[in-house]
């Protein structure tokens, strides 16, 4: 076998992908289930969560990567509202229950923004996400250490994939104080959990979007879009292949010794500000 060979294979991997039914999680997880990997989605609406399973599980079929559909869904809908460190640990122990302990990737996207002036950034405004993006985030990730841990090897480690955000990174141009902090916080706890879990062969990355077509950036493309792709180096938004393609890369052999590291998928947008 060549070095190169399988270099990007995560077929049989088992993944988790909050936030998953929309937007950058339901990108990285159609990517992971057309590259043969099996998903557990979870966001907030029960009915939406659901729907996006099927609709990822009639993708699998169409795929032919899967042999044992009938037996095994490619897809599981697990809905959760993670901003409480009681879901997230509901949320563990049903994933631990359908993946019997062991878990490959955990993909932490699921976030809230929130846009408010100055003088109205009120305690409502930083609660609601600072709760999702960050807490959510580092609880979900201890609830599952466990399956992770057991999924890893030297070889092949396990993998946690948080998603910040170039607002993490530099300085937006909109009132989104709250977000902005929560999202540098998220790159920040990713070191600090790829220092504690890297000796256990966990790696902690991060992926920072720029504009993708998402639920949080639609009104703002919507109003923005033509200028905001021609100040980007490469001028154009992100597609969904892009940002499946850096997720896929993170849970892959490619990106196995890749580890603490916070990756702009962004077209150049803040490496050349």
């Amino acid at each position: 076998m060549g070095i190169t060979d399988d270099l990007f294979d995560i077929s049989g991997k088992t993944a988790v992908v909050t936030g998953g039914s929309s937007g950058i999680g339901l990108m990285i997880a159609t990517g992971f289930i057309e590259s043969g990997a099996r998903v557990i989605i979870s966001s907030r609406k029960a009915d939406v969560c659901a729907q996006v399973a099927d609709e990822l599980n009639a993708l699998a079929a169409e795929s032919g990567r899967f042999t044992d559909l009938e037996q095994r869904p490619a897809a599981i809908a697990l809905p959760a509202d993670l901003s409480t460190e009681g879901a997230c640990a509901e949320l563990a122990r049903q994933v631990m229950e359908v993946t019997g302990g062991r878990l490959d990737i955990l993909v932490n996207n699921a976030g809230a923004t929130w846009g408010a002036p100055f003088d109205d950034h009120d305690d409502a405004a930083w609660n609601r996400v600072m709760d999702l993006n960050v807490k959510g985030v580092f609880h979900l990730t201890r609830f599952l250490h466990g399956a992770l841990r057991a999924a890893a090897t030297p070889e092949d480690p396990a993998r946690v994939i948080n998603i910040g955000s170039v607002d993490g990174i530099h300085v937006p141009t909109l009132e989104t104080y709250s977000y902005t902090a929560a999202k540098a916080a998220v790159h920040q706890v990713t070191r600090a959990m790829a220092k504690r879990l890297g000796p256990e062969h966990i790696t902690v990355n991060a992926i920072a979007p720029g504009p993708f077509q998402s639920r949080m950036m639609r009104a703002t493309l919507e109003v923005a879009g033509d200028a905001i792709a021609a100040s980007i180096p490469l001028r154009r938004i992100g597609s969904d292949s892009d940002m499946a393609g850096a997720a896929i890369f993170l849970a892959s052999r490619a990106g196995a010794y890749v580890n603490a590291a916070i990756i702009p998928v962004d077209g150049g947008m803040v490496g050349t500000l």
